[in-house]
């Protein structure tokens, strides 16, 4: 699937926001309500879209999916659950390794999903922890990518 790509602005960041607790739900739903809606507002408006370059991808004038990185490390890549599968986040992916020459990302050890994602991508484990670094507390795992 193809789909319309372009880098975002901060009018963008509910969207965005949105779309982040819409797929991390659906993925992880024993940490849903972590963060209220507009705790997630808040943190996209003041912390994401300041310290990040944040590209979309859109089905007609809808966000379905957005990647948000600076150099060498992605902070977010989620896809709306019913367009994941379909290519989106590879084309996601695509622009920021167009941009760095190497990537490092985190997720969760239990969400294999997103691990056979980013392997089949080219990344490789670089580091496992038990959780205790994160606010949910989950077992997590550190990526790298290096271009060739």
């Amino acid at each position: 699937m193809t789909v319309p790509t372009k880098q975002l602005d901060l009018s963008d960041a509910e969207a965005a926001a949105r779309v982040h607790r819409a797929s991390f739900d659906a993925r992880l739903p024993w940490l849903a309500g972590l963060h209220t809606p507009d705790e997630d507002r808040a943190y996209f408006e003041n912390v994401v879209f300041v310290e990040c370059e944040v590209w979309g991808s859109f089905d007609g004038l809808s966000l379905i999916g957005f990647i948000a990185f600076r150099e060498g490390q992605i902070d977010q890549l989620y896809v709306l659950p019913a367009y994941q599968g379909r290519g989106v986040g590879g084309e996601l992916m695509a622009v920021a390794k167009a941009r760095c020459s190497e990537l490092h990302l985190w997720t969760f050890q239990c969400n294999d999903q997103a691990r056979r994602f980013y392997e089949h991508r080219g990344f490789v484990v670089a580091e496992q922890t038990d959780g205790s670094r994160n606010e949910e507390r989950e077992p997590d795992v550190r990526y790298v990518w290096r271009a060739a």
